[in-house]
């Protein structure tokens, strides 16, 4: 397993999955992005992305749109995408890099803090809001500095022996799989009278 920088032949590939995800392609660019990728099958398990907002003469730096396909979730992928975009930021320069996000408590394990809203540079603090009116609505602003990271050592050893597992093939069954809206229907079987 590595990561690497996205090429323009994964710009589709990304585009499917972030959609899927639910996650943020703002300002989206191929080349923003880095890929976990098995070097056994060649098949990409996650990946993420670095923002730079400019400011000025000031650019902030955002870590976003980090995702893990399904059956790589658990296994470090994560957070080598991340140790790979926060080592990208501190390559290019920069000294702190910013997440607004609901997984506060898996960043906060690699050394992100929280921040302030009123703390917040003003861009980001835009960001926020709109992530939370259409994406995320507990994001919560967090930031790291570049040489701050630090990388679990059970996550870097899950990560030297991932491998994709199987798809649940008993998936647990929901009311909306059957058309029913669980949050309107007051019976075990509603007739919509």
């Amino acid at each position: 397993m590595y990561v690497r920088d996205a090429r323009n032949r994964d710009e589709a590939w990304l585009l499917e999955h972030i959609e899927a995800m639910g996650l943020d392609e703002t300002a989206f660019r191929s080349r923003d992005y880095v890929i976990a990728v098995d070097e056994a099958s060649n098949t990409r398990a996650g990946f993420g992305r670095i923002r730079v907002h400019k400011v000025g003469d000031e650019e902030i730096c955002e870590l976003t749109s980090i995702g893990v396909l399904d059956g790589w979730e658990g296994q470090g992928v994560g957070a080598h995408v991340i140790e790979r975009l926060i080592d990208g930021a501190a390559a290019e320069g920069f000294d702190r890099v910013y997440s607004l996000t609901s997984a506060h408590e898996y960043l906060a394990q690699f050394g992100f803090e929280g921040v302030g809203e009123a703390d917040l540079p003003e861009v980001l603090a835009d960001r926020l809001d709109a992530k939370r009116l259409d994406l995320d609505p507990d994001a919560v602003p967090m930031a790291i500095a570049t040489d701050g990271f630090r990388m679990p050592e059970r996550l870097r050893e899950r990560f030297k022996a991932a491998a994709e597992s199987e798809p649940d093939s008993n998936p647990e069954e929901t009311a909306e799989d059957f058309g029913i809206d669980p949050d309107k229907a007051t019976y075990k079987y509603d007739t919509e009278r």
